[in-house]
């Protein structure tokens, strides 16, 4: 049942519908919940206001403003299938029932292309990302660690702490990866970055990146060590449908 109705003067909005008093149009409110942020993150990559999702989804503008700024909003499933058919993922994508599971786990397209990306697109991709991996090697052989990341002026940069394994990147020649897996649409990227890394030891330059770089490492605590890739090989792969 359509989520969409027409109230006359004074008539007062259904329990699910708050009322529209405020500007819809492009969805400035902040989400709070993780539905919420879901949602809110999938329009943004398909470039659709709030509105058009809602319009598409045959619902109120108001209505999905409460999906995606109250913390305890739960749709019914009609409501929820809808969005997801016009976001372009699956229910339980957007209910986050997929949020443990590693990504990869849909099935391949029937109809798949493999492309490689040229070194400009390979590097736009790098800079829209704030998580990848770096391989290195170690005393103790290879090793594969995600780390936060921050590109700038065509370097990548990242912040840990001085005798944790990210920081043994320092001095030696790297491996840094970052890829975006679509499993609802079987497609997606990957971009493979090779070179130096070294730390940073002047202190302007550490406040600097500090002031640039807008994620902190997820890890928490205290890492003031930042170390620094200079790429001299960018390649990068795509799956579309």
């Amino acid at each position: 049942m359509s989520a969409h109705v027409v109230r006359g003067p004074g008539q007062p909005a259904r329990k699910d519908q708050p009322d529209p008093g405020v500007e819809e149009e492009r969805g400035v409110g902040a989400p709070r919940g993780d539905l919420g942020r879901r949602i809110s993150r999938r329009r943004a990559e398909l470039g659709l206001t709030r509105r058009e999702t809602a319009l598409r989804a045959d619902m109120a503008p108001s209505y999905l403003r409460y999906l995606e700024e109250r913390p305890a909003a739960a749709p019914d499933r009609g409501a929820l299938l809808r969005l997801a058919r016009v976001l372009g993922t699956t229910a339980s994508e957007l209910a986050g029932g997929s949020a443990d599971l590693p990504p990869g786990h849909g099935r391949a397209a029937r109809s798949a292309e493999f492309t490689e990306l040229t070194e400009r697109e390979s590097r736009d991709l790098l800079g829209t990302h704030g998580v990848g991996r770096l391989a290195m090697t170690t005393r103790a052989g290879p090793l594969v660690v995600p780390v936060n990341y921050g590109v700038v002026d065509g370097a990548i940069v990242f912040r840990t702490a001085a005798g944790t394994a990210p920081a043994q990147a320092s001095g030696h020649r790297v491996a840094f990866e970052v890829d975006s897996v679509d499993d609802t649409l079987s497609r997606g990227w990957s971009v493979l970055v090779r070179g130096q890394a070294h730390a940073v030891t002047d202190p302007d330059e550490a406040h600097r990146l500090t002031e640039r770089v807008y994620s902190a490492p997820w890890a928490g605590g205290q890492r003031d060590l930042w170390i620094r890739i200079e790429p001299d090989v960018v390649t990068g792969r795509r799956i579309t449908v």
